[in-house]
């Protein structure tokens, strides 16, 4: 009898151990402040970066973003594809975390919890198999936004295979992107993060006037038609953002990568 009490007992401690573990750990920050930024810092001061509609910036080593803070999720993430970056390096999967970086503290993955959405990536953790660091910085929860299970799993991740294809040929892309944020969307979790309807995806390459780029807007939602039918004018989705994504560049080439779909050297 007493042996039968002592099991119980120590199932108790377990179950309320495991829920502790689950609904108040959190493990330290992925930050590593002594990481060389040096390149990934000299290569976003460029032309090609978004502009914020919050202004909190927050670059990490491997990526920056542009936290909405109303929204509890960036409205975009930026980040440099290079050949050298696609690797096949077994990782451990961490935990999600907190943004240490985000000022007004991003949302919590238990937010997720229950909610029938993924916490999808939007720097992908494929993309940044390359280092253990680059690879736990994009399970930063400033880094995620709820997806559909299927349009996750499924044409999103077409998108995100299709975008390692062109950083093989092409050897260096500039990838921007999120979900759109706008009034009405439905909300999940104890702090409101809102679910996109679309995710965009805006992708660029080269330098000067030799500079290409293709924009994909995509609902929130399994799809199993060919990417290329997601391709929109880069016009569309600042309309629908409120972000310019190339505001740096002549007004006479903006108009000519945003103003239309151009497939040109985009081969799927």
């Amino acid at each position: 009898m007493k042996r039968r009490n002592v099991y119980t007992l120590l199932i108790l401690v377990c179950i309320v151990g495991f829920w502790l573990f689950e609904n108040f750990y959190t493990p330290d920050t992925y930050s590593d402040t002594t990481a060389d930024q040096t390149g990934f810092k000299r290569a976003m001061l460029n032309k090609l970066m978004p502009t914020s509609t919050t202004g909190a910036i927050v670059s990490h080593n491997y990526y920056m973003l542009s936290y909405n803070e109303p929204y509890e999720q960036a409205e975009w993430v930026a980040y440099y594809l290079k050949r050298e970056h696609l690797t096949n390096d077994d990782r451990k999967r961490p935990y999600f975390i907190e943004d240490p970086k985000v000022k007004t503290k991003s949302a919590d993955w238990r937010n997720y919890k229950g909610s029938g959405y993924d916490r999808g990536h939007l720097c992908p953790a494929g993309d940044r198999r390359f280092s253990e660091q680059a690879y736990n910085e994009t399970f930063y929860t400033s880094n995620i936004s709820p997806q559909n299970r299927e349009f996750n799993a499924g044409v999103w991740n077409r998108l995100e295979m299709q975008t390692r294809f062109w950083a093989k040929q092409h050897g260096e892309l500039l990838v921007v992107t999120g979900g759109v944020l706008e009034k009405g969307l439905e909300e999940i979790g104890e702090e409101d993060v809102d679910v996109p309807q679309y995710f965009y995806k805006v992708i660029s390459r080269g330098k000067g006037n030799n500079i290409k780029a293709v924009g994909f807007l995509m609902r929130n939602a399994p799809s199993d038609i060919f990417l290329e039918s997601f391709l929109v004018p880069i016009d569309v989705i600042e309309k629908k953002t409120g972000i310019d994504f190339f505001p740096n560049l002549s007004d006479g080439q903006q108009s000519d990568l945003e103003g239309s779909v151009k497939k040109s050297g985009w081969e799927f």
